[in-house]
This record gives structure tokens, C-alpha cells and sequence, in this order.
């Protein structure tokens, strides 16, 4: 359990802004004078505006500078800075022609942003943007609402999950993209967007105000003597601050469990922070190996929070990345039990790049090996115990997974 004077930390560390900056200064990591190529995160919008045929230059420049493979897949790179020459024209050639020079890299982590998607991925990373509050996903050519957030314009104004949109300020969404309907539905804040729902074969109409939504990615709870945090993604930078009052929420309990099942990653100073909190001074929390062999080790600090409860992690074949980094971490250690499926597989690191015409690109610039030295691209991390979840499982709404993590946890409670 924690102390007095470290839930009193616990508190200041909340109140900092940019936490998760704040523990890669502490850390030392990706200062300049290593490695200029390791500054993972770099999104600040670049309003510099250049042709679409020189947006593909630059592009092909900053692979040639940075991408963490100097053979570049077996291939001669300057093949590409020739090959659309003088035929790019618009944004269009631009976006097709980048793209297929990212294809070559056999790559599926590197990929260019357009305007519109950078803008996107920047409002995960700020966990802020202008909408109505809802989860959308294509459902055999219908677009659904899978879940409405809390105390959003979409939840007062009654939208359901499992409402299917139908058009939006009279444009029918038909035939569209969810990024194209995703657009349509967020707009500036106070001004109001009509939505027609299918609900239960009934057409219902609804006008919705737009308000900034903020989206909370750790939640907690707890049952008995146990703690439960579900992280659902590292994108944010709210990330550790929010980790951090879910500590403090389930402080009194005597063991956790924390959920990463589902969650794809997000920022690697987030999974770092993290670490850092169940990791001993001086230990490793990550390797990371970068172009030519370049090798940096992410050492964890002091921080004064000292949580000796025993801990289950919850993972499964969607936990990847810096979800990854943190059951890795935890496992070599021996500082958690790790329970459900093998994990996803994606020991790559990623640069976020602002390029110009509001663009970018998400760019490999290494890979990271666990403390023990383990490389778990393509290979995932097994659990301690396999725990499935069958598909009579979830009609019935249960959760075997959930289940054997309490009953673990209240074994190593009873004998610790």
C-alpha cells in the first residue's frame, strides 16, 4: 500500500503538466547529443506550404535520413527520388505516390498522414476534439454507433449504441468512408450538426450541439480488496496523469490488476512513465535500438512510489506496442502475473514527423527490446498463465480472462 507521503506525491505528480516530457527529461532519453532521431514525438503542425511534387522530395529525403532500416528493405532508395520526377502534379499524385514508395518498405508501421489524418491523430495524443461524443465503426456498409462517451451532447441527447446514422445535415453518409462521416459529425464547438438514426427500423432525427470532447483512457474501480485499472490506449498525453489518480483511487486495496487488453499503444514516453512506477531505481526499463545498431537503455528513476501489492496484468493478441513495453517490462521483472493470450507483436518505434502542407508521417526509426533482451517483433509476449475468451464467452457476457486474474490475485494477496 502507499504511505501518506507517497499518495502526497502521487498528488504533486498529477498537478504537473506534460508529464510524460517531464520523465523523458529525467531520463535523459533521446537527448540530441545522443540521437537526434529518437524524438519520438513531433507533432506540432506544419503550415508551410509547398507543391505537391516537392511534398514527395521531402519525403523521400526524411526516409532516406531516418527510417531505421539503411538498406531500406534491399533496395536501391534513390530509385524513388527519379521515379515520379516532373508527374506530380496535385495532392492527390502526391498522397498515392508517397504511398507507394512507403509500400516498398514492406513497412506496415510507417505510413504518410494527410492533412486531415494528422489533425486526427493529434486530437487522440491532446484526448481533445469537437463532436458530439460517439464511437462509429462500418458494419456491413452501415455506419453504427458502437458507444456514446458519458456525459457527452450524443448522451443527452439519447443516442443509443447500435443506432445506425443515416445521414448527416441532409448529406446521406451511404457509400462513405468513416473518416468522410467521422468529418461531417465534428465541427466547431457550439454549433449544432442533424443526424437521422435507424433505430429499431424507426427513423429518428436529432440535433446535436458540438462540445469539446475530452477522452479519459484509464479507468478504475474496485472490488473488495482489489484494485482494477483498465488502460484503454498510451496515444495520450493525459495518459500518465490519469494512471496516476487511478493509483490513488485504488491506494487502500492489497492487490491490482491492470487491464490492457485491446490496447493497440500510443506514445512510448507514456509506457515508460508507467513502467517507471513499478520498476526499482537503476533498473532497465527498455532498450531501444535504433538505425546502424545504435543502442539506448531507458533507465528507470526514482520517483518515491513504492508499490509493493501484488499485481495481475490482463493482456491479449490486441496489446501491442507500448502496451507491450509495460507487460515486458513487468514480466521480466517478475513484478506481475501476466494472464490471457499472447500479445500482439510490435517491438517497432515509431516518430511522429510534422511535414509541411499540414501532412505527416509516422515513421519507424527502431525497435525496443524488453529488459531481458527480448525481441517481440512478430513474436508477441506469452502470458504466465493462457486464459481464452470464447465466443459463447461474450454472448453470455462473461469474462473468464477478468475471473482467474481475481482468483489469481487472491492467492498471491493470501500468501504474500
Amino acid at each position: 500500500m502507499l504511505n501518506i507521503s507517497m499518495r502526497r506525491r502521487i498528488k504533486a505528480l498529477i498537478v504537473i503538466t506534460a508529464t510524460a516530457a517531464t520523465l523523458f527529461a529525467v531520463n535523459h532519453i533521446y537527448v540530441s547529443n545522443h540521437n537526434p532521431h529518437l524524438n519520438i514525438e513531433q507533432n506540432k503542425i506544419n503550415t508551410t506550404k509547398i507543391s505537391p511534387q516537392r511534398l514527395y522530395d521531402y519525403t523521400w529525403q526524411l526516409i532516406k535520413n531516418e527510417y531505421y532500416d539503411p538498406n531500406f528493405n534491399n533496395q536501391y532508395w534513390a530509385r524513388w527520388k527519379r521515379k515520379y520526377s516532373g508527374k506530380i502534379k496535385t495532392s492527390d499524385d502526391a498522397k498515392v505516390a508517397i504511398e507507394t514508395m512507403l509500400a516498398s518498405l514492406n513497412d506496415p508501421y510507417s505510413r504518410f498522414l494527410t492533412k486531415e489524418e494528422f489533425a486526427e491523430q493529434n486530437n487522440s495524443i491532446t484526448s481533445k476534439f469537437s463532436g458530439i461524443g460517439v464511437n462509429i465503426v462500418s458494419d456491413s456498409g452501415k455506419i453504427k454507433i458502437i458507444s456514446v462517451l458519458e456525459n457527452t451532447p450524443a448522451e443527452f441527447a439519447d443516442i443509443k449504441s447500435g443506432d445506425i446514422i443515416i445521414s448527416v445535415n441532409d448529406k446521406k453518409v451511404s457509400g462513405l468512408s468513416l473518416a468522410e462521416v467521422s468529418n461531417l459529425v465534428k465541427g466547431p464547438i457550439n454549433t449544432f450538426v442533424n443526424i437521422n438514426i435507424l433505430r429499431d427500423n424507426e427513423l429518428l432525427m436529432k440535433k446535436i450541439i458540438r462540445k469539446e470532447i475530452t477522452i479519459k483512457t484509464v479507468k478504475s474501480s474496485i472490488e473488495k480488496d482489489i484494485g482494477y485499472i483498465q488502460i484503454s490506449s498510451f496515444i495520450s498525453n493525459s495518459t500518465p496523469n490519469e494512471f496516476l489518480e487511478a493509483l490513488e483511487n485504488t491506494d487502500k486495496t492489497k492487490g491490482l490488476i491492470i487491464d490492457l487488453r485491446g490496447n493497440t499503444g500510443g506514445l512510448l514516453p507514456n509506457a515508460v512513465f508507467i513502467s517507471n512506477l513499478f520498476i526499482r531505481n537503476g533498473n532497465k526499463i527498455v532498450s531501444i535500438v535504433g538505425r546502424n545498431g545504435y543502442r539506448y537503455d531507458v533507465i528507470a528513476q526514482e520517483n518515491n512510489i513504492d508499490i509493493k501489492k501484488p499485481i495481475v496484468l490482463l493482456v491479449d493478441g490486441s496489446s501491442a506496442s507500448a502496451s507491450e513495453i509495460f507487460s515486458g517490462a513487468l514480466k521480466d521483472y517478475k513484478r506481475a502475473k501476466l494472464i490471457g493470450t499472447k500479445t500482439f507483436g510490435k517491438g517497432m518505434v515509431q516518430k511522429i514527423i510534422s511535414m509541411p502542407n499540414e501532412t505527416g508521417i509516422n515513421l519507424t526509426i527502431a525497435k525496443y527490446l524488453t529488459p531481458n533482451g527480448n525481441d517481440i517483433n512478430k513474436q508477441g509476449i506469452q502470458p504466465d498463465i493462457e486464459e481464452e475468451i470464447t465466443k459463447e464467452d461474450i454472448l453470455k457476457k462473461k469474462d473468464p480472462q477478468l475471473e482467474k486474474a481475481k482468483t489469481v490475485l487472491e492467492n498471491l494477496i493470501t500468501t504474500k
